[in-house]
């Protein structure tokens, strides 16, 4: 079912909006206002906006805001949670990923059992209700691993929303089983998990996965998994990865099939445009590539952003935007694009960083409550699922968060991924070669 608008009354924007349609060339004036009237804009659409500058260009940036405040009003939100990424070790070499290692690589590393449930009772105690959990595809992982990480996770905090394995990490997971796919959801449910990413995405044509990511999964399995999770009752969320090779259309496609997705299965919480950083992935830095560019211009980041919007707003109401890559100073201004949430706090961001990503890896409650107050809207925290809001619109009420107690270098309280790499406690050790690491710990968690 398509989302139910949350305003559609007119404001100074929407009459500042209307007249500035009308100066617009006819083509793209008559698209505005036809995803303004609520109707779905096709992929022929999209391409129009793409090549849109100057007023038109600031005519689509416009509609998208409209829409955002029609359909989710001025409340911008976020989410108090925690990246754990167990392992960097993975089987599969993306032409795009800087995070992996090989087995062989000193740089490997695997996080024992203990130090995982430790990270995610300290996110719990710094009033984090979710962790993310996702890593590399380790060589002869054993199948229940992703099941056991999850049921240890909610013995010892049974309240903290797992949201985790991406749906390459669950086919990974099936596989080693020797299940499907769906009978490991099954399994993944049933252990505590409360969402998957929509990861692993990356661009859905399956010509050019085959030239970033060959063998990565596929364009059928990864549509496997996302609505055989939807089906069991385990919402996603959706991801596009831009900047690298693709063409316009390939994005404009690839959002019209996250689309038709959802109006099967309405499964996906949030849709989240990243952008390709160039700077250490393979496929740049060793020009494994033809013709990949370093990242797309800010003038295609909000075009993507915008036209996300049009594109996805009657099904998939909330637009996310990475500050992770695009730094706050720059989310903060996509916020005016079709944005109403600003993900989530993070506290240890391995994979952005190890591609190059420079904007850190926290941030504050109180420091996304400002940046969302000085764009003139509403901050509230969010579940991972977007529901139980705290709305903090007076901000002499606002409180003082654990997080927000953290000082300057959060890296001596947390870590980070450079630290990490170069720790010997966390070695990774093959399975053919790795004994116990510690008294009582699950077996496959050796570190």
């Amino acid at each position: 079912m398509p989302v139910t608008p949350h305003d559609t009354s007119g404001n100074g924007s929407a009459t500042a909006l209307e007249h500035m349609l009308k100066g617009t060339a006819p083509q793209v004036s008559h698209i505005l206002n036809n995803a303004l009237e609520g109707r779905d804009i096709s992929v022929e659409d999209a391409l129009v906006l793409f090549d849109t500058s100057g007023l038109e260009f600031n005519a689509l940036v416009m509609t998208a805001d409209e829409l955002r405040r029609r359909r989710v009003g001025d409340i911008v939100t976020y989410v108090v949670n925690r990246n754990i990424n167990f392992t960097n070790v993975c089987i599969k070499r993306c032409g795009f990923c800087a995070f992996s290692r090989d087995h062989r690589e000193e740089e490997g590393y695997f996080l024992p059992l203990s130090e995982i449930i430790r990270r995610a009772r300290e996110a719990w105690e710094l009033g984090a209700t979710e962790v993310c959990v996702q890593a590399g595809l380790p060589p002869q992982m054993e199948g229940d691993l992703y099941i056991r990480l999850c049921e240890a996770i909610k013995t010892e905090l049974p309240d903290m929303h797992i949201h985790g394995f991406s749906p390459e990490e669950v086919l990974y997971g099936s596989v080693r089983s020797k299940c499907s796919t769906r009978d490991y959801l099954v399994g993944l449910k049933d252990a505590g998990v409360g969402s998957l990413p929509g990861t692993s995405a990356e661009i859905l044509d399956q010509e050019m996965r085959d030239m970033i990511s060959p063998g990565r999964i596929t364009v059928d399995q990864w549509i496997e998994v996302i609505t055989n999770a939807h089906d069991l009752g385990i919402p996603t969320t959706s991801t596009i990865m831009y900047g690298h090779v693709e063409t316009h259309e390939h994005i404009a496609r690839h959002l019209a099939l996250l689309r038709d997705i959802q109006k099967g299965t309405g499964g996906f919480t949030e849709f989240v445009p990243l952008i390709f950083v160039a700077s250490e992935a393979p496929m740049y830095s060793r020009n494994l590539v033809e013709g990949v560019r370093e990242g797309p211009t800010g003038n295609e980041v909000t075009k993507v952003h915008a036209i996300s919007r049009l594109m996805l707003d009657n099904w998939i109401p909330n637009l996310q935007v990475s500050w992770v890559k695009e730094s706050l100073r720059f989310a903060q201004t996509l916020l005016n694009a079709g944005v109403n949430d600003m993900g989530g706090t993070l506290i240890n961001e391995s994979i952005s960083t190890s591609a190059g990503a420079q904007f850190g890896q926290l941030v504050r409650p109180g420091q996304f409550r400002q940046l969302i107050r000085d764009a003139g809207r509403i901050p509230a925290e969010r579940h991972t699922i977007y529901n139980d809001l705290r709305v903090f619109e007076d901000p002499d009420q606002d409180p003082v968060e654990p997080l927000d107690m953290v000082g300057d270098n959060p890296e001596e309280q947390f870590g980070s991924y450079f630290r990490l790499i170069k720790m010997d406690d966390f070695r990774f050790k093959h399975p053919k070669h790795a004994g116990q690491s510690e008294e009582g710990e699950n077996k496959g968690f050796e570190g």
